[in-house]
Order: structure tokens, then sequence, then C-alpha cells
């Protein structure tokens, strides 16, 4: 697979997604879980990562997507080929490595959905180097936005912001652990979006209330992010666009919580796919979270039936938590 990307027209608009491809093996209980014992529940397997959950979603949304991933040679990997393919994602840029085990993430959640534990196997991302990257290059600096999760190493970090030219980066910071990649190259981001404990480990202070909230996006202003959107879980999230503006938006509704896994991901497609339609920070948020509600709905971590017109039925329709 991955043959060198073709020379895309300037007036060709497409979004290019670099990062995770995982197989998502979760586990779920209908009591509270116990550990150091077996509970009675349900194990299911679904394409996963956050680079391809927000490439499918992009995807399903109408946007022209092109996914940069690598998988094995192996079952899962062919399964997360295909599924994305079928999804509409472009994926001739991705990598198909022999010998290499494709990424897995293994997850357990307990009756109300949330997860209480997960365990990730993505040493095949390592793999994604500026060597491999370089053909991609035409497309790094074609693409009307560039989403990036901080799964892949610091060295294909630092080889994107050299190669980007003037294509906004949208960034996900995945974890506390791994957002610190992207330290570096902050200033260089239009968009970063980070949990409460990624905000934290990024401004080296404890968050604590909405103040400590607030302080954090104006650190990571400070540090070079153009706009910062914080994820708070049912309360939403808190966003900011420096000068043209910041603010609070409640957590939507649009059915039962099934599956937490995904919601993040959706979040941030909501927010690029805004982009590609030229809405600012403020009117992308509610879209954004109808992404997220729809996604919470759906047992898996992408919802078959997202579209445009799904997530505005669902604005229409959903209740503020």
């Amino acid at each position: 697979m991955n043959p060198s990307p073709d020379r895309t027209h300037n007036n060709d608009r497409f979004v290019l997604v670099l990062g995770g491809a995982n197989m998502d093996i979760s586990g779920s209980t209908t009591e509270r879980l116990v550990l150091s014992d077996s509970n009675p529940g349900r194990i299911r397997c679904a394409p996963g990562g956050v680079a391809r959950n927000v490439a499918e979603n992009l995807a399903r949304l109408g946007n022209t997507t092109r996914l940069l991933t690598a998988v094995g040679d192996d079952l899962y990997g062919r399964s997360l080929l295909d599924a994305t393919h079928k999804a509409g994602v472009d994926m001739r840029g991705s990598w198909v490595l022999a010998g290499e085990a494709t990424s897995a993430y293994l997850s357990l959640h307990g009756p109300d959905g949330d997860m209480a534990i997960a365990v990730n196997d993505m040493d095949i991302l390592e793999r994604i180097t500026p060597a491999r990257l370089a053909p991609c290059a035409p497309w790094v600096q074609q693409a009307t936005a560039l989403v990036v999760d901080c799964n892949v190493s610091a060295q294909a970090l630092e080889w994107l912001f050299a190669t980007r030219g003037t294509s906004p980066v949208f960034i996900d910071a995945v974890s506390a652990f791994k957002c610190q990649r992207i330290r570096p190259w902050l200033a260089h981001v239009h968009l970063l979006k980070v949990n409460r404990l990624e905000a934290q480990a990024l401004c080296q202070f404890d968050i604590h209330d909405d103040a400590d909230i607030q302080r954090a996006a104006q650190c990571l202003h400070a540090l070079g992010v153009e706009q910062v959107v914080l994820s708070l879980g049912e309360r939403g999230v808190y966003w900011s666009a420096g000068d043209a503006g910041q603010g609070w938006h409640g957590a939507l509704a649009c059915g039962v919580v099934v599956n937490v896994t995904g919601a993040g991901d959706a979040l941030m497609a909501g927010l690029v796919h805004a982009f590609m339609h030229q809405q600012g920070l403020r009117a992308a948020i509610p879209f954004a979270l109808g992404c997220a509600a729809l996604t919470l709905a759906c047992e898996h971590a992408n919802h078959p039936g997202l579209s445009a017109t799904a997530v505005a039925q669902c604005m229409h329709n959903a209740i503020p938590l």
C-alpha cells in the first residue's frame, strides 16, 4: 500500500488527518465493576483510534478526508483499512507494515458507560517516521486543514510543522503524557483540544475551578495557541479564541448515554467541519457538541448515522445537560 500521494489541484479542499488507528476492544458490565474478579458483560471489537475516528466522522459529515496512519499486515489491520475506506476516507497514504502488530485499545466500562480503565498497545505508530512521511509532503502543504493526534512521535511532529507551509493545524492532545510532545510547536497550532488533565500538564499548574480553567486557556494562548477548546465532560466545554471571544457551553443530550468512547473525537471532527465551512469558533462549538451527543448515544466510537443533517436535528431536539 502507501503509494506516493498524487498532487492535488489547489482548488480541491480536503482535510488530512495524521495519527492512530486502533482496534477497539471494549468490555462493559450491567453491574458495578468488581476488581480482581470475573465480571459478566459484553465484549465488542470495533474500529477506533483518535485520528481514525476523527477522519471517519469528517468523511461522514461530507468532507473530503485523507488519513495517514500505520497498521500491521494482520486481521485487525485489514479490518481497519476496509472499514475506514467504506466510511468514505481516502486511505492511499497509509502504511501496512509486515511484522508489526496493529494498534489495539482495550477498555473496561461500568454500567454508566464511563471508562474504568484502559490499556493501549500502539508501538506501531513509532514507525511513522519523517522518511515515511516525506512522500506525503504535497498533501500536507495543500490540505485545507491538518488534524494530528499526539499519538505520533515527536520526530513526526517536527517534520509536520517544518513541512506544512501555511496549512492550519488542529491538535488533539490525546493524554496528559503524550500531549507533552506538542509543547515545542504550540506557537504554530491553530486549535488545541485538551481535557482538564492535559491542560494541567501543558500549563504546569493544577486546575480546580472555573477560574483555573480560564487561566489555563490564557496560558495556552500565551504559549502561542490560537484557539483552545477545553473539554469538560458532562459540563460541556470552555472555548477561547483569544481576542475573538471565549465562553462556556453545556453538553447536549440526544439520547441515553451508551458509550463515552469516541465522543471527544466527534467533538474534534465537528470543530474541523465547521472550520471547513468558514465558521468561527463561537459558531462551531454547538455543532461540535451535537456531534459528540450523537456519538454518546451509540455503542461504537463512531455513529454510523452521523451527518450534518442528523447533527442539526440533534441540536434542535437536544436537552442541555
